[in-house]
């Protein structure tokens, strides 16, 4: 891991996936620039966003589609196709922010583990 120039937030030094795929529908990756904001960055995030926002309004469709008892099987199947490539993508969106999160640090690992929360 390395810190900005300008003493930000630590950026990684692992590759990051982006939301398209390169050559032959293989996974693409970018090294970032060390502060992390290079044109490819600043792009991938725009497209994560637009496949998020995406996928938010494909739910709000799939929602009243699925609420229409006349639907039709075809418009059934188109909305379920949809559905995986909205899933696809934000699969990929948080595989991508996950390899991004920093490791702690090996003090950070001595430290008591947490209660649980509410949810377990």
């Amino acid at each position: 891991m390395r810190s900005a120039r300008d003493g930000g937030d630590p950026v990684s030094a692992q590759p990051r996936l982006l939301p398209w795929n390169g050559v032959a529908g293989k996974p693409c990756y970018l090294v970032p620039s060390e502060d992390g904001k290079g044109y490819l960055s600043r792009l991938a995030d725009e497209m994560e966003a637009v496949q998020l926002r995406m996928g938010t309004e494909l739910l709000g469709h799939a929602d009243a589609l699925l609420g229409n008892p006349k639907a039709e099987a075809g418009e059934l199947r188109f909305l379920a196709n949809r559905l995986v490539e909205a899933l696809r993508d934000a699969l990929r969106v948080a595989d991508s922010r996950g390899r991004r999160i920093p490791l702690p640090d090996a003090d950070e690992d001595a430290r008591p583990p947490q209660t649980r929360g509410a949810w377990g």
